[in-house]
C-alpha cells in the first residue's frame, strides 16, 4: 500500500510539474499584434448575425 502511495504521489508531481509555466493576462485585454475580430464587429451583418444567434439564447 506503501508504494501505491508512493507511486502515485510521484505520478501526480511529475503531472503538475508542467503547469508551473502558466502566464495571466488582466481579463478583457487583447496581447497580440492586433485583435482580429475588431475590424469584423464593424460589420453590419456580422452583428445582425450575431444579434439574431443571440436572441436564440436568451432563453437559457
Amino acid at each position: 500500500m506503501k508504494s501505491l502511495t508512493l507511486a502515485l504521489s510521484a505520478a501526480a508531481l511529475l503531472a503538475l510539474a508542467g503547469c508551473s509555466d502558466v502566464t495571466v493576462y488582466e481579463p478583457g485585454v487583447y496581447k497580440g499584434a492586433s485583435d482580429p475580430l475588431v475590424e469584423d464587429l464593424r460589420s453590419e451583418e456580422l452583428r445582425a448575425e450575431l444579434d439574431k444567434r443571440m436572441e436564440k439564447q436568451r432563453d437559457r
